[in-house]
């Protein structure tokens, strides 16, 4: 046989699983599901505009199949799509937590149920490792448990300290902002849907989600597994196309906005929420930088920087992108963590060996070879990879590992959001992190280290909106009660913990003042009034917080 033959073999048997996987997830999408063709060497892109008009083609990276082609959503039909919205948002807010809570938890329960189906579709979609496809599985587990369990307390009434004791009552109380515009990105369609859906959902909105063009379905997944947990048919809806089409739309319509992607988009947004006076929450781009002191056991730093840079190949917002290694340590580290990324195992497969896959697009490839060969050509050493691997899927790339980069190379400050990460050798932590900072970038940080004290006052003085210690951010991104987000150009609020339900709601103050009004009683006059109050506040000056109410 050759290896044509077993290629073809194999990205037939690849169409196979992902089309037994929508045909459980989506069964009404499989069967309209055009024929598989697993021609090798397709290198038309995922997420264009088929022949057919307002239809959305969808490619597998890892077979070139044409897997779907989803009919758009009309502009015009989004007033529809809103005012459905709007309807049953008020009768899912007038529910009690308790018929919410049993949703999500039935969601998360769903969602292990048909583990298997989503991480084929997740895979057939986006090519990345089961591995990695598993990741986006425990997140949205993580989520749905957090928020079931914690969303009443987090929006209870809360009891503040009002004008005078005793005789003011204040509670702060919160209602849902409306329908909540979910813009999501490719890299993981199932994490970044549903996890930040069900916050919005947990606080009493409805959500219109726009996915990607490039991993449609598995959004529609998630639609159909909300539904069958309990959700009222339409508090969930999916609108197919371009963000260019579709978001201003969705933006004048909403009432709030969650966005993952790109800076430059998410400017743009942040102008048109603006301009409406509505509250909008990003995520966006990343230079993510790792640290590795003088005292870092190479073995485990090695292990842990293999996992923090090359995760769905680099296509991660918090990957590690540069690495400052104390010269103390870098003969030990260095050698270590090449041996260890010489060794990933680099497949178009769903095995679950595999340790990456493809890149999703040939848009995303080509800026990861423009960024190396940039690199390469101005005086750049590559040290591992480097290189396309054909036969990897459709768009396969090496990890790669740089040293020698410099400030006038395309990839010393641009987020490559691929498989490429530099490696810089530092004589001091205050190197390390005056280096670190001057990014425009503030997402994600990581150091290693023995000394997890020092490391903790280290991190204090990083500018970036998470620091994971002897992690590459996967213990940062799973301690959900904290919070996720960025600093300087990489976004705007928070998603986890209890910002990431509340910033879905409207606070109001409700004030009942007991016996007398906050003015002057008859007779007193303003003069009277003032030294009465001088000496009740004076008075308050001197007694202890928990009688003065603070």
């Amino acid at each position: 046989m050759s290896e044509r033959t077993r290629r073809i073999e194999r990205m037939n048997e690849l169409d196979r699983r992902g089309r037994l996987a929508l045909q459980r997830l989506l069964p009404g999408v499989a069967s309209t599901l055009p024929g598989v063709d697993s021609s090798p060497g397709q290198t038309a892109d995922p997420g264009q505009t088929g022949a057919q008009s307002g239809k959305l083609v969808v490619r597998s990276p890892l077979t070139g199949s044409e897997i779907a082609a989803l009919s758009t959503t009309p502009v015009a039909e989004l007033d529809s799509v809103f005012a459905v919205a709007r309807r049953v948002q008020k009768r899912w807010a007038a529910a009690d937590f308790e018929s919410r809570k049993q949703a999500m938890l039935a969601f998360h329960d769903l969602v292990f149920a048909e583990q298997e189906a989503l991480l084929d579709l997740v895979q057939w979609e986006t090519g990345k490792s089961r591995g990695a496809a598993f990741e986006e599985i425990a997140d949205v587990a993580i989520n749905a448990r957090y928020y079931a369990r914690s969303a009443k307390s987090a929006l209870a009434d809360q009891r503040v300290q009002g004008a005078m004791p005793i005789l003011t009552k204040a509670v702060v109380t919160r209602q849902p902002k409306g329908v909540v515009a979910v813009i999501s990105p490719w890299n993981y369609p199932l994490t970044l849907t549903a996890s930040d859906a069900l916050a919005a959902l947990m606080a009493g909105n409805a959500v219109v989600l726009k996915p990607d063009s490039l991993t449609p379905l598995t959004a529609l997944a998630v639609k159909a597994l909300f539904e069958r947990a309990g959700l009222p048919k339409d508090l969930f809806q999916v609108v197919i196309g371009r963000g260019s089409d579709l978001g201003t739309p969705m933006i004048e319509r909403a009432d709030y906005v969650m966005f993952t992607g790109s800076t430059a988009t998410g400017r743009h947004i942040s102008r048109q929420a603006g301009e409406r006076l509505i509250g909008f929450s990003a995520e966006l781009g990343g230079k993510n930088a790792m640290i590795v002191r003088a005292d870092a056991p190479p073995g485990k730093a090695a292990a842990g920087a293999v996992k923090a840079c090359f995760s769905n190949a680099g296509q991660l917002c918090i990957s590690i992108e540069r690495i400052y290694v104390h010269e103390r340590a870098w003969d030990t580290f260095v050698p270590a963590f090449l041996r260890k990324v010489k060794a990933i195992r680099v497949e178009g497969s769903m095995r679950w060996e595999a340790d990456m896959g493809p890149l999703i697009s040939q848009a995303q490839l080509e800026k990861v070879k423009a960024h190396v060969s940039d690199a390469r050509a101005k005086g750049a050493t590559v040290l591992a990879g480097g290189e396309e691997l054909r036969g990897v899927g459709l768009w396969g790339y090496a990890p790669t590992v740089l040293t020698g980069v410099t400030p006038d190379m395309e990839v010393f400050a641009e987020e490559t959001f691929g498989p490429v990460v530099s490696l810089y050798r530092v004589s001091s932590d205050d190197d390390a992190v005056r280096l670190a900072n001057e990014r425009r970038y503030g997402l994600n940080a990581a150091i290693w280290t023995r000394d997890v004290a020092g490391a903790e006052a280290l991190a204090r003085r990083l500018d970036a909106g998470m620091v994971n210690i002897n992690d590459g951010y996967a213990a940062g991104w799973g301690s959900i009660g904290g919070i996720n987000g960025g600093m300087k150009e990489s976004g705007m609020g928070h998603r986890h913990g209890p910002e990431g339900i509340t910033k879905y709601t409207d606070a109001r103050l409700v004030v009942s003042q007991r016996v007398m009004p906050v003015a002057a009683p008859p007779g007193l006059g303003n003069k009277g009034w003032a030294k009465v109050m001088g000496g009740f506040l004076t008075a308050m000056r001197k007694l202890p917080p928990w009688l003065a109410g603070k």
